[in-house]
C-alpha cells in the first residue's frame, strides 16, 4: 500500500499544473517608450526580488483595447492611458489608479519637411495639418495649440504616425505630429515646427490601473509592482546607456536610436516613479474635454488609491 501511495502521490506531482509566470500590460510596449521601465525591471531582476513571477508584457496600439487587456488577464495590472482609463469608469467600470506611469506629453511635436519654409506655429494657420485619429491625444493636442495661437488649421486624421509623415513627404500636408522613439529616424529629412513641452502645461499620458476587486485582495502584490516599477525608473534616469540596451533589445530596436529617445525624455522628466500629479491629470481631462472624449470634472478621490505607493 505505502508503494502505491507513493506512485499515486508522485503522479499527483507530476500532473499537477506548474505555477505559471504571469505578464503585466503595457499600451504600446515594443513602439514607444511607455513600456522602458518594465523592461528594465524584467531584465535587472527587480520583480524576482520581490518574490514576483513577471516574465513579460501584453500590449496593444493603445486606447481602449489597452483596457480591455488588463480587465482579460490573469493579473488585472498595467499601464494604459489616463484617457482610456477615464473612458472606461465613466461606462462604469469599477477600476483604481495606483501610480502615474507618463508624466507628460511634452515628447511630441510637429514636423514638416526640412526645406518647407513653415518656421512657427503661426506659419500653419489656414494650412493643412495632419493628426493620427479623431479624438486621439494628437487631436487634442493640435486643438489646444491653435487655440492658444488663435489660428485655423484644416486638419486631417492620417490614421497614424507613419501615415502622417508619408502624408508630409508627399505635400498632402505641411506638418504631422511623431514622438521619440521615431523622432530621431526622420531627424535628417524632417525639422520640427513646435514642441508641446514649449506649447502646452504638462499632461499625465499614462497610470497604473487595477480593478477595485483585485485592489481589495491584492495590496501586497500590487505594492510589489509599483516598488519594482519605481526601481526601474531610478535605473533609467541614472543608467541611460544600460536602459537603451536593454529596451532595444526588449523592443527588437536600433541601440543607437534608442539611446537618443531615452536622452531626450530624460530632459523632460518622462517617466514617474508613481507619485500622482493631479494638476497634470487635471490638464489632460481638460484636453479630452476639448475633443469630446471626456464630459464633467473627475473626482480624483474616488478613483485613486495612493496606499499602493507606500
Amino acid at each position: 500500500m505505502q508503494i502505491v501511495y507513493k506512485i499515486v502521490l508522485f503522479m499527483a506531482l507530476l500532473l499537477a499544473p506548474a505555477a505559471r509566470a504571469e505578464q503585466v500590460t503595457v499600451t504600446h510596449w515594443g513602439v514607444l517608450l511607455y513600456g522602458a521601465p518594465y523592461a528594465v525591471a524584467i531584465d535587472k531582476g527587480y520583480y524576482k526580488e520581490l518574490g514576483l513571477d513577471i516574465d513579460g508584457v501584453l500590449t496593444s496600439q493603445g486606447g481602449g483595447t489597452t483596457m480591455r487587456n488588463v480587465m482579460a488577464s490573469s493579473l488585472p495590472y498595467g499601464e494604459v492611458a489616463l484617457s482610456a482609463a477615464v473612458a472606461a469608469m465613466k461606462q462604469g467600470i469599477e477600476l483604481k489608479i495606483i501610480h502615474t506611469g507618463v508624466r507628460t506629453a511634452g515628447e511630441q511635436l510637429w514636423v514638416t519637411l526640412a526645406d518647407s519654409d513653415i518656421k512657427s506655429v503661426k506659419d500653419l494657420d489656414g494650412k493643412k495639418v495632419a493628426f493620427t485619429s479623431p479624438k486621439s491625444v494628437t487631436d487634442m493636442l493640435l486643438t489646444m495649440v491653435a487655440d492658444k495661437y488663435h489660428i485655423k488649421m484644416q486638419t486631417v486624421a492620417a490614421g497614424g504616425i507613419g501615415a502622417g509623415l508619408t502624408m508630409v513627404e508627399q505635400k498632402a500636408v505641411v506638418a504631422a505630429p511623431v514622438m521619440d522613439p521615431i523622432w530621431p529616424k526622420v531627424q535628417g529629412k524632417m525639422k520640427p515646427v513646435f514642441f508641446v513641452k514649449d506649447e502646452l502645461p504638462n499632461m499625465v499620458q499614462s497610470v497604473g490601473v487595477t480593478t477595485v476587486e483585485y485592489a481589495k485582495a491584492n495590496g501586497d502584490k500590487l505594492r510589489k509592482l509599483v516598488q519594482a516599477r519605481r526601481k526601474a525608473v531610478e535605473f533609467v534616469y541614472a543608467n541611460p546607456e544600460e536602459t537603451a540596451k536593454i529596451v532595444a533589445k526588449h523592443y527588437n530596436a536600433d541601440e543607437k536610436i534608442i539611446l537618443a529617445s531615452i536622452h531626450n525624455l530624460i530632459a523632460i522628466r518622462y517617466w514617474s516613479a508613481g507619485e500622482f500629479e493631479y494638476d497634470g491629470m487635471d490638464n489632460m481631462v481638460k484636453g479630452l474635454q476639448i475633443v469630446g472624449e471626456v464630459e464633467g470634472k473627475i473626482d480624483w478621490s474616488k478613483v485613486v488609491d495612493t496606499s499602493f505607493l507606500k
